[in-house]
């Protein structure tokens, strides 16, 4: 087998594959060995139907199948002769079996190389959990809204009663402890935030452009179900369409960007991660514990 690669730019590279004769010589008589087992010739007996034969009535199916063996193949040992660690699923190109031979070209990005320093030990900031009188009062004024707009409903036990507490006391616990875990949530997803934007501005990540826009092509089919379920048609769908390519560009590659760099970061600190569980999810908890704490803001 023969492989000619090419760097097109920093992260795209073109391969071009060469299968001799012998191997897709050999990929053939498989094909045709199953297909002997099952095809239904008049005159012949299963498993006993000659290869010339089945070449006349099969011949084009046969081809194609065996390229559809060969392919996937040859395509991973020429990523581990070359050392080539792609970052998706690449595009193949100009397939051919010409004299035997089978010649085709795979374009696929490869992982960026990402270097990366001083992840532990970021600043961050935590605001307080706390709950104010103050959000108590605008919690209550909601519900208090939710009771009746026409009239003025009074805050008490008849009042707390009316959405399942048996006291206006207990309804005020519960809430302050609703509010309480809703705070710390927010302040969770904050605290993450602040560490993700340190690590944008401390790393320089290139984005494979193929891992883009199959992100972006999904989140278009997911705002496409969503948009349908509400009643909105695939025709008024397209208008909206380019304009939500445009949106997603930057979200999309942030959170590409995001991604590979806590990837970096796990495979660095050896981080393990079990059936079910989350590489990201769980180097966002081990640069947490490593992060500095500055007190706590208002």
């Amino acid at each position: 087998m023969k492989i000619d690669v090419k760097k097109v730019d920093e992260l795209k590279r073109e391969l071009k594959f060469e299968v001799p004769k012998e191997r897709v010589s050999e990929a053939l008589d498989k094909v045709y060995e199953e297909l002997s087992k099952n095809a239904k010739i008049k005159g012949f007996r299963k498993g006993k139907v000659p290869r010339n034969i089945l070449e006349a009535e099969h011949g084009n199916l046969a081809k194609e199948e065996a390229i559809r063996k060969i392919i996937p193949e040859v395509y991973q040992e020429g990523l581990a002769k070359e050392q080539i660690s792609p970052i998706d699923y690449p595009e193949i190109h100009d397939v051919n079996l010409k004299n035997g031979i089978i010649t085709f070209t795979a374009k696929l990005d490869i992982k960026p190389e990402i270097h990366i320093k001083d992840y532990k030990g970021i600043k961050v900031k935590r605001k307080s959990a706390a709950v104010s009188e103050e959000d108590m009062q605008k919690t209550l004024e909601y519900f208090q809204k939710g009771q009746g707009e026409d009239k003025k409903t009074e805050i008490n036990d008849e009042f707390a009663k009316g959405l399942g507490f048996p006291t206006l006391e207990e309804f005020k616990n519960s809430l302050r402890r609703q509010l309480e875990i809703d705070k710390d949530r927010q302040n969770r997803a904050d605290v993450e935030n602040q560490i993700v934007e340190a690590l944008l501005k401390k790393t320089k990540v290139p984005v494979p452009q193929s891992l883009q826009k199959r992100q972006i092509e999904r989140r278009i089919e997911e705002a496409r179900q969503h948009y349908r379920k509400q009643g909105t048609t695939e025709e008024e769908f397209k208008k909206k369409e380019e304009q939500l390519r445009k949106e997603l560009q930057e979200p999309v590659e942030k959170d590409i960007k995001i991604y590979l760099i806590l990837e970096k970061i796990g495979q660095e600190e050896k981080i393990q991660v079990n059936e079910g569980e989350n590489l990201p999810a769980k180097v966002m908890e081990f640069l947490m514990k490593e992060a500095q704490w500055e007190g706590v803001a208002a």
